[in-house]
C-alpha cells in the first residue's frame, strides 16, 4: 500500500475540530460541506480506537454536495469520556448532534461498529432518518465467532489467540495493551497486507482503552438487531469487501434480507475498508444512492 492510502481509519485525527457539549459530554466535531445541503452525519467504527479521521476522509469525499458531520464518539478520539458508552447513549448522542446542526432528518452512515450505531439510531430515531448508509458491519454478535475462525485460518501471519481474545471479549488492561492488542489483529484487515502500512496505523491510532472494553464486553455479548430491522424504512445501502475477515461478507448479506427493498455492493479488491482500498468506485456508488434518495441542493464545486 502506497504512503499516501495508508487507512486514516486509525489515523490520529489532526485537523481543528469544534468543541460542542452534547448530553453533558464534550465531542469533538467537525461539519464539512455547504449550509442548507442535505445532512450526513457519519459513525465512526472501533469504539476506543477509531475516531472522525476514517468517515472525514470517506464521507468527507462527498462535502461538495452534502453537509457531512463527523465526530468521535463518547470515549474516543478527542472527545470527553463521562458517563456510559452503552448503544442507548451513543444513539442519544447522535440525535443530540442533529439537533445541534439543525437537521429535521439526517442520513446516517456508519462502518464496522459505526454501523451498528448507524442501525441503532435507525431503529431508536425511526422519524429522523432519511437514508441510510452501511459499511462492512453486523446486524448481531454471530460474526464474532466467523472473525476468531478467519483469523485461526489466516496464513499471513500467526495471531497470538490470547491476545485476540482479550482483545475481542473487551478485557485489555490499559491504552498500551490495547495497542500490542491491536497490532497483533491488524494485518488480517487489508486486502493486500503490507507490514510497514499496518505499523504506521499502529503508532497513529488514539486509543481509549475504556471504552472499548464497555463496548466488547457490555455491548456486544447481547447485541442483536435482526428482530428490529425489518421495521427500518429509509432507503438503506449497505457495501462490504469480499474478503472482510470480520465482518464478512454473510452479515451483510443477512442485513439486506431484513431491511426492506435494502441495496447491496460488494467490492471485489477490499477487505474490510473498500471505502479505502477501491475508493473512487465506493465513492460513486454511494453518491449515485445518494442522489436517488436524497438528491443534493447544490451543483458539485
Amino acid at each position: 500500500m502506497a504512503e499516501e492510502t495508508v487507512s486514516p481509519e486509525f489515523a490520529r485525527a489532526t485537523s481543528t475540530a469544534e468543541r460542542v457539549r452534547i448530553n453533558d459530554n464534550e465531542l469533538a466535531v467537525e461539519v464539512l460541506g455547504p449550509e442548507g445541503a442535505p445532512v450526513i452525519i457519519a459513525h465512526h467504527g472501533a469504539p476506543g480506537l477509531g475516531s472522525r479521521a476514517e468517515p472525514r476522509a470517506s464521507f468527507g469525499r462527498l462535502s461538495d454536495e452534502y453537509r457531512v458531520v463527523v465526530f468521535d464518539a463518547r470515549g474516543s478520539g478527542e472527545s470527553e469520556g463521562s458517563g456510559e458508552f452503552s448503544h442507548e447513549q451513543w444513539a442519544a448522542d447522535i440525535d443530540g448532534l442533529r439537533k445541534w446542526i439543525g437537521a429535521e432528518r439526517i442520513i446516517m452512515a456508519g462502518g464496522s461498529y459505526g454501523g451498528f450505531m448507524a442501525m441503532e439510531y435507525a431503529i431508536r430515531y425511526p422519524e429522523r432518518v432519511a437514508a441510510l448508509v452501511l459499511r462492512d458491519t453486523a446486524a448481531d454478535n454471530s460474526h464474532a465467532a466467523l472473525a476468531r475462525e478467519n483469523a485461526l485460518a489466516s496464513d499471513r501471519v500467526d495471531i497470538d489467540m490470547e491476545k485476540f481474545d482479550r482483545i475481542d471479549e473487551g478485557r485489555v488492561r490499559d491504552d498500551d495493551d490495547l495497542r500490542d492488542c491491536w497490532r497483533e489483529i491488524l494485518p488480517l484487515y487489508d486486502f493486500t497486507y503490507d507490514p510497514e502500512a499496518t505499523e504506521r496505523k499502529v503508532q497513529a491510532t488514539p486509543y481509549r482503552y475504556e471504552a472499548h472494553n464497555y463496548a466488547f464486553s457490555k455491548n456486544l455479548p447481547n447485541y442483536d438487531l435482526t428482530p428490529s430491522l425489518p421495521s427500518i424504512q429509509a432507503p438503506t445501502l449497505l457495501t462490504v469487501g469480499r474478503t472482510d475477515w470480520i465482518t464478512p461478507v454473510s452479515c451483510s448479506e443477512t442485513i439486506a434480507g431484513l431491511i426492506p427493498d435494502a441495496r447491496l455492493e460488494i467490492f471485489e479488491r477490499s477487505g474490510h475498508s473498500p471505502q479505502i482500498e477501491q475508493a473512487e468506485e465506493w465513492t460513486a456508488v454511494v453518491r449515485g444512492f445518494l442522489h436517488d434518495v436524497c438528491p443534493p441542493t447544490t451543483s458539485p464545486r
